[in-house]
């Protein structure tokens, strides 16, 4: 029973969030827990902990006597995770090259499934597997705390926000990786340290630019 609630949970949460990240659900919108339940044919605890995750990936905010509503992902936001990301991966990769040295399967299979999904066009895909790729990144540096403040900022679900809001080449973005990928292959820290900052340095611009100067943090 409490595997099936899982489920459950886990489907309604994906299902909300493909429709915020979409604009189906606009920012303020009310999510009332007895409809969703109903809409899913489900009862209200697994809708109260798909929330709960959500809240968690800063999709959707909860007030006392307001319930939860869709939170605005603002651009000012966006620029700040990514600038926090790329200090994080540049410290991650000086570590984790020397100890992935000679063990690239799993990077390997992760590039050429982002390579593909940027081909098809497939936002949901590239974000999934852009996401794999820095992550073994990180999960390599052997810093569990550093793995955790990664975690935390919910970059699967701020890559597709980005992609719905700019529309970027993918194709291009998917060669980026390939010299992150030969730093770490030749066992290059630094380097690939660099070129990780310099990556996720790369969207800062755009994020500000969009950014009015009175948005909220």
């Amino acid at each position: 029973m409490g595997f099936e609630r899982d489920c459950m949970s886990d489907r309604i949460r994906r299902v909300l969030a493909e429709r915020i990240i979409g604009g189906e659900l606009a920012p303020g919108e009310r999510l009332v827990e007895m409809r969703i339940a109903e809409e899913f044919k489900t009862s209200q605890a697994p809708v109260r902990e798909a929330l709960r995750e959500l809240e968690t990936l800063r999709l959707v905010e909860s007030e006392p006597y307001r319930g939860t509503r869709v939170r605005e992902v603002g651009e000012r936001e966006m620029a700040e995770a990514y600038a926090v990301r790329a200090v994080l991966e540049q410290a991650a990769a000086e570590t984790a090259a020397p100890a992935l040295k000679g063990d690239l399967g799993g990077l390997r299979r992760c590039l050429e499934a982002l390579r593909a999904s940027a081909l098809a066009e497939d936002q949901a895909g590239y974000a999934r597997h852009n996401l794999e790729f820095h992550r073994r990144i990180v999960e390599a540096s052997g810093n569990r705390i550093l793995l955790q403040t990664w975690d935390a900022l919910g970059f699967e679900t701020r890559v597709r926000i980005r992609l719905a809001r700019h529309e970027p080449d993918l194709a291009h973005l998917a060669d980026i990786h390939d010299p992150i990928f030969e730093a770490i292959e030749a066992g290059d820290g630094p380097t690939a340290g660099r070129l990780l900052r310099e990556h996720a340095e790369s969207f800062i611009a755009v994020h500000s630019a969009s950014s009015p100067a009175t948005e909220g943090a």
